[in-house]
């Protein structure tokens, strides 16, 4: 079960993000509080997380209160908005995102294995 997420709340918060992805991936959750296909994508990933978190750093960004960074995130990556979407970073760039229905713990699990 997943333990805790590191929020996501700035633009310096996103830069140290990105920093450490050169020492461990990263995974970004972009989720809208206001959509019921995130939170069920949300409860999933927290629900059926089956692997070590040591290995990756795991945010969690509010789209809606920080629609800046969320937009800096498509800029940065070059990566289409979606919500609810997972973006995986290693060493500064983006190597893996997922959207909507397809989002889950075994999807997110496998990217990971691959990375």
């Amino acid at each position: 079960m997943m333990s805790s997420w590191k929020t996501l709340e700035s633009i310096d918060q996103l830069e140290k993000a990105i920093e450490d992805s050169f020492n461990k991936p990263v995974v970004l959750f972009k989720h809208s509080v206001s959509c019921g296909i995130s939170a069920r994508a949300k409860y999933m990933l927290e629900e059926n997380w089956k692997f070590d978190q040591g290995s990756f750093d795991f945010y969690y960004l509010d789209l809606l209160g920080f629609r800046n960074v969320s937009n800096e995130i498509a800029d940065r990556f070059k990566v289409q908005h979606q919500s609810p979407q997972v973006i995986i970073i290693k060493n500064g760039e983006a190597v893996y995102d997922m959207s909507h229905h397809k989002i889950s713990a075994q999807s997110l699990e496998s990217a990971m294995i691959t990375i």
